[in-house]
């Protein structure tokens, strides 16, 4: 019973991170559908606990860190992980896979119709399973962490808590550059994983209209990405907090700018 008691600890004390979660799921079976959606959160769940349970014995990928142990009793934990750390790469990684396709999905022919704000993409197996996707996302993966884990190293200053350190502390507001290395290792494990179950699983066809679909989860890259610079700025890391807003707009904006069909201008005779 205690492993159950703990599970259902560590979901009053990460509220957050479940919200998260559930909003992985929801974006997920409306994306791609449940047969998919659980394969996806079971491999990268597994290559996530895997890297970290490496990282903090071996140093690989993430470089050498702790787990300092201070919500044992409060939190589940799988050997010296937190339970809630490990899902957190699931619905990250999924998010960052949304926003390189809305990046990279090709348009739709110009016949189709997809609404009047959002331009139609084509999400066929070969397009979403594709070499420049699988970089892409992994990329993108580890960029939103170059936000979430300064802000998480000094989560004694907000409600995370301090539970990790780096016993050598690197250049980026104090997270070393092996980390992000091994952020993106775990996109490509995960990905090179996922994409041969995608292509062997029965055709996927979404109803249209599927550009609001794939919002879904771009829009769960970006909440993410607002609540750990809100966090950010909260705790009074001012320089932090502009440097992470400033690294994402332009990302942010070409998104928008590919996604947007641009409205015709009446002009007045």
């Amino acid at each position: 019973m205690e492993p159950i008691v703990l599970f259902f600890k560590t979901i009053i004390l990460r509220p957050y991170v479940f919200l998260f979660l559930a909003a992985f799921l929801f974006a997920a079976i409306k994306l791609i559908g449940w047969p998919r959606t659980w394969r996806f959160w079971l491999v990268s769940w597994a290559t996530a606990f895997v890297c970290e349970f490496s990282s903090t014995r071996t140093g690989i990928p993430f470089g050498w860190y702790f787990y300092n142990g201070s919500t044992i009793g409060q939190e589940l934990y799988f050997f010296d992980v937190p339970f809630m750390d490990s899902i957190s790469f699931s619905f990250l990684l999924f998010a960052a896979y949304c926003v390189a396709l809305g990046l990279l999905l090709p348009m739709e022919s110009s016949q189709a119709k997809e609404s009047r704000f959002l331009r139609p993409l084509c999400f066929s197996l070969e397009a979403r399973t594709s070499w420049a996707v699988y970089g892409l996302t992994a990329l993108l993966f580890a960029f939103i962490d170059m936000v979430i884990d300064p802000v998480a190293l000094r989560g004694d200053r907000w409600f995370l808590g301090k539970i990790y350190y780096y016993p050598d502390p690197g250049w980026h507001f104090g997270v070393p550059f092996e980390n992000y290395i091994g952020w993106a290792v775990v996109g490509l494990i995960s990905l090179a994983v996922y994409f041969p179950l995608d292509r062997h699983l029965a055709s996927l066809t979404p109803p249209p209209p599927m550009t609001p679909r794939l919002l879904l989860g771009i829009g769960l890259y970006y909440g993410v990405l607002a609540f750990n610079l809100g966090m950010t700025f909260w705790i009074g890391e001012m320089l932090m907090g502009m440097s992470g807003l400033l690294m994402h707009l332009p990302v942010l904006i070409i998104l928008t700018t590919r996604l947007s069909v641009r409205q015709p201008v009446h002009l007045a005779k």
